[in-house]
């Protein structure tokens, strides 16, 4: 557990002290945020309507847009090679990085999206429901997003062709992250199906990507 920690501290130091990743997706949310009214024109009904769909679609591609940065720096300068033949799991290390990567991304991302919500009119009823849902569901998209990042380890600059590879897989979390979002303006309790669903679906991808992941690496390595 000693070396599960260094790592996330590791990844989380780094993270900060660039600042470029969590400053670009943050900065591309708002930017994504801001141009949906001035292309849909000032219908306050509509945007609001819109408005966690949005404000998901945005927090999505904002988590594609640093995936990439999570094992490109470790495989070019050798700490991946040495992860792998460390003491600890392989699998383990992908957890670690994928959950440093939650914290320095999804949860500053979740966290704004109210806020950047006002942009869009959103119902003040909703904020509580959108954080939720992009807390629980955001843990996905890194995990998923570690995943595209491991099987284009031998690719520079590839992060389009993440994109290509994880976008589908992206869909299910996307469709409950919704539905959860709008569940207050519903009627519907605030655990509902849908975030239970976008809880399942962090818990399935925390199991199984790793393992994937890990397996790409260890490929990749041979």
């Amino acid at each position: 557990m000693k070396i599960a920690w260094a790592i996330v501290r590791r990844d989380l130091v780094l993270a900060y002290r660039q600042g470029g990743g969590i400053g670009t997706a943050i900065g591309f949310f708002l930017v994504v945020v801001t141009l949906l009214p001035l292309g849909l024109g000032p219908d306050i009904a509509l945007l609001s309507r819109i408005a966690p769909g949005a404000l998901w679609i945005a927090l999505l591609l904002s988590v594609l847009l640093s995936v990439d940065r999570v094992l490109q720096p470790d495989h070019e300068d050798g700490s991946l090679e040495q992860m792998l033949l460390a003491p600890m799991p392989l699998e383990l290390t992908v957890i670690c990085k994928s959950f440093a990567h939650w914290l320095t991304t999804g949860v500053p991302l979740a966290l704004t999206a109210p806020l950047f919500g006002l942009l869009l009119n959103l119902a003040p009823e909703a904020a509580l429901p959108l954080i939720l849902s992009t807390l629980i569901g955001s843990p996905a998209l890194s995990f998923l997003g570690v995943l595209g990042a491991s099987l284009t380890l031998d690719i520079r600059r590839g992060g389009l062709l993440i994109s290509l590879l994880i976008l589908p897989l992206y869909v299910p979390v996307l469709i409950f992250g919704v539905s959860a979002s709008s569940s207050s303006g519903a009627g519907l309790t605030l655990l509902g199906p849908s975030l239970l669903i976008l809880l399942a679906l962090s818990l399935a991808a925390l199991v199984l990507c790793p393992l994937a992941a890990a397996a790409a690496i260890r490929a990749h390595y041979r």
